[in-house]
């Protein structure tokens, strides 16, 4: 086993300095930069306060680099031609299977959620109007405020308890993934049924939430446990699809399985595909493409398909998705309206920014003292109590009374204080679930929401969904940013319906430009996100508004701040890798990036020393590079790259040189795949003072053409080569093909373009 040490000429100028001296804004000499990375590396702490300069070390990547040694090299020449073909089939069939249980898990959502809320609603109606009668109206927002906190109550304690990762939306999560960022459970099947029932309740409980954005984290969880034909959880193997147990494959299923949450949320197969596109994919290709695209289709048709069976009308498949905008038929847009909808795209942006901004540094709030589980269930049921309050003192101060239109139907009209035949305008907007509030905000007809409804709604729900947004509940923040920015559309369209000017005379369409906007702003999606609003709305004549109102949204909102999802990534200093390098860091090499010293091993290494170096928890990579015969003073030049999962199945089956004569079984990658995805710790594993002297021959199981960088190359070139072939480890070598470091995805992601310029952030056990 070698220690392999870096060969540079900097010693010197670290010995000069004191420890911690200098700044973390990277402006200096090549050797200043080396001597702060070695001296974090001597002193880093075991824990840190935490906030967004950190990078924490507890994540691990995925292996998207196929590991192509002898047993993979063996196992693809033994495959028939027809083998191939039935692996492929394959994947269209449990593309297919994602796409049915996605759409499945997504009604009956849907279908449960509608029947409990419609419960709760006339509930609430008819204590409501009895009390608006006999008077005592504090009883009914007692009523109200209770109901709502122990539907939340019940989520948040499921979500706190059983699995933490079901809470929010799930989606800064599966980008992660798809990024190829391990997030611990993140995909496993409490968490799916945790998300589940958590989104019911939350919903249910009348916070400012959707259900939409949990739908694309549920789908991915399908798709990574139906991809494996097992489930871990409750020890089931069906024995089938053994082939994809792999990081590879794994990640493919679980693009397809985002796409399909999109499609069935709402009703965008289309857009489905582009969000896994824009959001995340660290690989694609033609085939992949049809494959998602075909689950995202089964996704809204099963949805639709089962929905029209409950509706009492078997094969009306008017239900693509959970939300459906409804048609805009009338009132197309006209030419010179275009700058109007720029303008609200501008606005959006800015509202998107403050949005994120409020909420981050109340995530700050909540990571620093509300890290307890009983405290986050507290918050919540504050929240949900604080919710209704707010609604009911807004339905009991305004005398906004309208008639219902023609086609208007209003499910749960409360009339208050409003005459006979009419009904409270904002009560229809809170005593509603907000799928049906933002379809209400779009088709009403003009005059259903006076102005000071509009702008007192936005202004309070502002603040309730940034509060919400981040509480220990399964939630999602598509459908209340949707609501907040078709509440200010419209009031923007109220606006100039009432300049007199007839082109203005429909409100909806700026509703519906104001929902893009806020959305946009909030989360900078671009074209997907345009995909989706144009699916949604069934008239692609508003593709390019749309299109114009979300780039302009992202650019002001980028100009302030980050998009939110981004920015709870970085609070959970996860090491995401963007999709370019820092646009300053072509002055950086792969020779100062590189983590050294690195572990290696010889072709041939001792048992006893593979598993020192295993259980020796100084050795944070899981990677390492297989070298040739070395000397004491110089490295090996490089043979290969082994991982550690491979090291202990290879230890649990007690893989010696010795007892190979003895005609052991020869191991499989079956063995591999049998023990992926949860590989025992190295502490598990029994190895006794005698196999200890044995030997270990690894050449048949390590990759032997890893990839590899000289220590010249720069940083931009190395991180578009990790970045794109979606790599774990990348060995640096001499001119000589000898290990002198390892690039990781750490050390790559500590860098990014700060506020005064290229920042490296510090690693921490957090």
């Amino acid at each position: 086993m070698a220690n392999i040490t870096k060969r540079v000429s900097w010693s010197s100028l670290c010995e000069d300095r004191a420890p911690g001296e200098g700044t973390a804004l990277l402006d200096d000499t090549p050797g200043a930069r080396r001597c702060r990375r070695q001296e974090e590396t001597l002193k880093q702490p075991n824990e840190i306060p935490h906030n967004e300069k950190l990078l924490s070390l507890k994540y691990e990547s995925l292996d998207y680099d196929n590991i192509e040694n002898q047993l993979f090299l063996e196992e693809e020449g033994q495959m028939s031609p027809m083998g191939f073909k039935c692996v492929e089939i394959s994947r269209w069939v449990i593309c297919g299977l994602i796409g049915f249980l996605t759409g499945l898990i997504a009604c009956f959502i849907d279908i449960v959620v509608e029947i409990v809320a419609a419960y709760k609603y006339k509930i609430v109606k008819r204590y409501i109007d009895q009390f608006v009668v006999e008077g005592g109206l504090c009883a009914s927002v007692i009523l109200w405020a209770i109901l709502n906190s122990a539907f939340v109550m019940a989520g948040s304690l499921v979500v706190a308890i059983f699995e933490p990762i079901a809470a929010g939306s799930g989606i800064p999560q599966i980008k992660c993934y798809l990024n190829g960022v391990k997030i611990p459970r993140v995909v496993r099947l409490k968490t799916l049924v945790v998300k589940v029932f958590g989104v019911i309740c939350s919903v249910v409980g009348g916070l400012a939430v959707g259900k939409e954005g949990p739908m694309i984290h549920s789908g991915a969880v399908v798709a990574a446990g139906v991809s494996q034909g097992r489930s871990t959880s409750l020890k089931k193997d069906l024995k089938i699809f053994e082939y994809f147990r792999r990081d590879t494959e794994k990640r493919d299923f679980v693009s397809a399985g985002a796409a399909a949450g999109v499609s069935a949320a709402f009703g965008a197969p289309v857009g489905g595909v582009l969000f896994s596109l824009e959001e995340g994919a660290s690989f694609w290709n033609q085939m992949l493409t049809w494959r998602i695209f075909f689950a995202s289709m089964i996704s809204t048709f099963t949805l639709n398909f089962f929905r029209s069976i409950y509706n009492g009308n078997p094969g009306e498949l008017a239900n693509p998705g959970l939300i459906n905008f409804g048609q805009f038929e009338s009132g197309a847009y006209k030419l010179y309206e275009i700058p109007i909808f720029i303008c609200m795209g501008a606005v959006g942006g800015v509202l998107g920014a403050g949005f994120n901004a409020l909420n981050y540094w109340l995530t700050i709030f909540r990571i620093r003292y509300i890290h307890r589980s009983y405290l986050q269930v507290i918050e919540a049921i504050l929240a949900a109590a604080a919710t209704a309050t707010v609604s009911y003192i807004l339905m009991y101060c305004s005398d906004d009374c309208q008639t219902p239109g023609e086609h208007q139907a209003v499910e749960y009209p409360l009339q208050l204080f409003c005459p006979d035949g009419q009904h409270n305008s904002i009560a229809t907007v809170f005593f509603n679930t907000p799928e049906r509030s933002v379809r209400n905000l779009f088709h009403n007809f003009p005059g259903s929401y006076n102005s000071l409804t509009l702008f007192l709604f936005t202004f309070t729900y502002f603040f309730l969904a940034c509060w919400t947004y981040g509480l220990t509940v399964s939630a999602g923040v598509f459908i209340p940013s949707l609501l907040l920015g078709a509440a200010w559309g419209r009031l923007i369209g109220n606006l100039l319906t009432n300049s007199g000017v007839s082109i203005f005379a429909d409100p909806g369409k700026y509703a519906l430009m104001g929902a893009a906007a806020q959305l946009g702003g909030i989360v900078r999606m671009t074209l997907s996100l345009t995909v989706i609003m144009v699916e949604a709305t069934g008239n692609v004549t508003y593709g390019l508004p749309i299109m114009l109102v979300l780039m302009t949204s992202k650019i002001v909102g980028d100009y302030f701040a980050e998009g939110l999802y981004d920015i709870h990534i970085k609070l959970q200093s996860v090491p995401f890798l963007g999709w370019e390098a820092p646009a300053t860091s072509h002055s950086f090499t792969a020779r100062e990036v590189m983590s050294s010293p690195v572990m290696c091993f010889n072709r041939t290494e001792k048992v006893g020393t593979i598993v020192d170096v295993l259980s020796n928890t100084s050795a944070k990579h899981n990677g390492f590079p297989i070298v040739s015969d070395f000397t004491t003073n110089e490295p090996g030049r490089i043979c290969g790259l082994i991982l550690r999962s491979q090291l202990i199945v290879l230890l649990k089956h007690k893989v010696f040189v010795e007892r190979a004569q003895l005609k052991q079984r020869k191991l499989l990658l079956k063995d591999f795949r049998d023990a992926y995805p949860r590989f025992p710790p190295i502490q598990s594993i029994h190895v006794s003072q005698d196999e200890r002297e044995c030997t270990m021959d690894l050449t048949e199981f390590m990759n032997p053409t890893p990839y590899t960088v000289p220590q010249e190359t720069s940083l931009p070139r190395v991180f578009k080569l990790f970045r794109a072939l979606g790599l774990r480890h990348l060995v640096v070598v001499d001119n000589e093909n000898r290990v002198v470091g390892l690039v990781t995805r750490k050390d790559l992601a500590r860098y990014h373009l700060g506020k005064h310029g290229l920042e490296e952030l510090q690693l921490a056990q957090t």
